[in-house]
């Protein structure tokens, strides 16, 4: 068993019901394991829901925190996902300072190159949605730096296991 420590990420399918979500995240606590990121949605499965975490740890320390998650009376299954056996996607909204119509078309190209999309465009600002792994979220966020970030959001990474699994 590997003692790297690296991301992991948890998707954690639970009965839809107040306050699953504040247990998920307590059990974070009490262990003393950071959550690098959180994201909570409804299935096709009426009444459950999907939590996707993503954790920094080994392996040892994922596989006890995969079982005790298994154990909360509210949780029906745990999974852990790696980037080869997994789709991973995270939505990051990034709006960026373009003052003149030379930044918007350096901003407009980057944009393009990274297949994201202008979800909005004021006088002197652009609001950029990009889709992707945090690798390529980083990547554009390095490259948009030089004309002034003035805000962002993330969603947290959602995911699915590859194929046809469940």
């Amino acid at each position: 068993m590997s003692t790297e420590k690296k991301p992991y990420t948890l998707s954690i399918l639970v009965e839809d019901t107040p306050g699953v979500l504040s247990q998920v995240a307590r059990l974070f606590s009490r262990k003393g394991y950071n959550i690098e990121s959180i994201c909570a949605g409804v299935t096709t499965q009426p009444g459950v829901t999907r939590i996707s975490v993503v954790t920094i740890g080994d392996e040892k320390m994922i596989t006890q925190l995969a079982m005790q998650l298994s154990k909360l009376l509210l949780v029906i299954s745990v999974d852990v996902l790696t980037g080869a056996d997994s789709v991973q996607r995270e939505l990051l909204l990034i709006k960026v300072n373009a003052p003149d119509k030379d930044s918007r078309d350096s901003i407009i190209q980057i944009v393009n190159v990274f297949r994201a999309n202008i979800v909005d465009m004021a006088r002197d600002t652009l609001t950029i949605a990009v889709l992707g792994t945090a690798d390529k979220n980083n990547a554009i966020l390095g490259l948009l730096e030089e004309f002034g970030i003035l805000e962002t959001a993330r969603t947290g990474m959602v995911a699915l296991e590859r194929g046809r699994n469940n």
